[in-house]
């Protein structure tokens, strides 16, 4: 499932630069960050980043007073002002994200639409993974606002995506085999390369490597200046997109086989016909094809998500025995965040980042606001139309449509939580939010992974089946 609210916490600890940024690599607490040119405003409502009676703006000498706490009242306007204010939206977007994550996991087996698409398709479960994706470029966009030594960030930002991607491989890999289970250990041989932490970490290091290294100097006034000085930024991820949509529908796939180990250990072969070019069925897509070829099929998930289709399931949308006419591929590895489908991935970040960039040059609220719905609205528009034509909204290959579909709606959701957390300060309503997107990465561990459950498990008496679950009357 789900859970890449790692990068969001990767490296959080650092102190606040004096400007109101972070340090650069910091992604920790953000600040309502605004532009170094951005002029001092002291109006009310949408039309200013600050609070009636106050003094200069974010980048002034004064700045927001604090939120009553989630009274739900805006603070009075001869309070006194605090250096900084957090960005709290941030943290609640992505507390919001791993709920979604923990009910998907847990309801998914009984709720059909908290469950994976078997296929082509979304559900609410299958946003989840793009929302992470999606605020990790937010963040990073407020992490290197200014990066005074371009050289040191970027040895950080590898650092930080080799952690990411090697806790990825033990908490992913086949290291730990099952909540009741207590043995551990993996072989090599059959190690599962890819993950969600795997995903984020190659999506985060390619987004902070941009950030870092192509920023253009022009001044932002207006929306359409963003695309300016960002030019190399999104010409990067058209090249990644464009790419991925040659490959997906310009690469041959020929026919194949695997083998599956049934009952007594006997092994079974099959051989899925293919022999096409740009197809996006199960069996015979580019996507599979590129894992079986550079990671091994050993290496690939070995519970594909098309195992619930009705194809080769007679309880679909849940697991179930085969159909007398099932495909042959029903039962072949196929890994959710394989390589390919990890280059749209990329893409995702990048718009985060760019959403992410609103906030650091636009002061006022409305303008925050603005900018962010009209390209959420356009993307949205843009991928119905596409899953109209053909191109299905698909997230085991992570197609374009897919792609800009889950980022519209990601940035739907940030302004909506920007406009109820940060502009009017109703904190407490989203207060249990809040605390989960700051322990994102906690939660993801010892929940999504199945570590704390493990951990209880490990503690019985006499027998596993006596273990603390059962002390407190929960039961084995």
């Amino acid at each position: 499932m789900v859970g890449a609210a790692a990068a969001g916490n990767a490296g959080r600890g650092a102190p606040p630069e004096p400007s109101g940024g972070r340090q650069p690599g910091a992604m920790g607490g953000y600040e309502l960050v605004c532009s170094d040119d951005a002029p001092d405003l002291a109006v009310v409502d949408l039309e200013a980043g600050v609070v009636a009676g106050v003094g200069p703006g974010p980048c002034g000498d004064d700045d927001h007073p604090k939120r009553g706490g989630g009274s739900g009242k805006r603070a009075a306007g001869n309070s006194p002002a605090p250096a900084r204010q957090r960005l709290v939206s941030l943290d609640v977007f992505r507390g919001i994200t791993v709920l979604l994550m923990i009910i998907a996991d847990d309801a998914g087996a009984f709720i059909p639409v908290m469950n994976h698409s078997p296929w082509d398709g979304v559900t609410v479960a299958d946003f989840v993974m793009p929302f992470f994706l999606f605020i990790v470029g937010v963040a990073l966009a407020l992490a290197y606002k200014r990066v005074p030594d371009k050289l040191d960030a970027t040895k950080k930002a590898v650092l930080r995506a080799l952690k990411l991607f090697c806790l990825g491989l033990v908490l992913q890999g086949g290291f730990f085999h099952g909540v009741r289970s207590l043995t551990f250990g993996v072989d090599l041989q059959e190690i599962r390369l890819m993950g969600i932490l795997q995903r984020i970490a190659i999506a985060y290091l390619l987004t902070a490597l941009c950030e870092i290294w192509l920023k253009g100097d022009k001044d932002v006034d207006y929306g359409f200046d963003l695309l300016k000085r960002y030019r190399y930024q999104l010409f990067v991820g058209a090249i990644v997109a464009i790419t991925y949509m040659a490959l997906l529908y310009g690469t041959y796939v020929p026919d194949w086989e695997y083998q599956t180990s049934g009952p007594g250990s006997t092994e079974k072969s099959f051989l899925v016909k293919c022999g096409v070019r740009g197809d996006t069925s199960p069996g015979c897509n580019a996507v599979g094809m590129i894992d079986r070829k550079i990671l091994g099929i050993q290496h690939l998930y070995g519970r594909p998500v098309y195992a619930r289709s009705k194809q080769c399931s007679i309880d679909s949308p849940q697991n179930g025995p085969l159909p007398p006419d099932a495909p042959s591929w029903c039962q072949a590895p196929f890994d959710p965040e394989g390589l390919l489908s990890s280059v749209m991935a990329i893409v995702t970040c990048l718009i985060g980042l760019q959403y992410g960039h609103v906030i650091v040059h636009f002061q006022k609220h409305r303008e925050r606001i603005m900018n962010w719905l009209i390209p959420s609205f356009s993307m949205l528009v843009l991928a119905l139309i596409m899953d109209f034509f053909g191109m299905h909204m698909n997230k085991p290959l992570y197609t374009l449509s897919y792609t800009l579909a889950t980022a519209g709606a990601a940035g739907l959701l940030f302004a909506g939580i920007y406009t109820l957390v940060d502009v009017y300060g109703y904190r407490r309503p989203t207060a249990a939010m809040e605390w989960m997107g700051m322990h994102a990465l906690m939660i993801y561990v010892l929940i999504a992974c199945n570590i704390l459950p493990i951990f209880i498990h490990g503690f019985y008496w006499k027998e596993p089946k006596n273990n603390l679950l059962k002390f407190v009357g929960i039961g084995a």
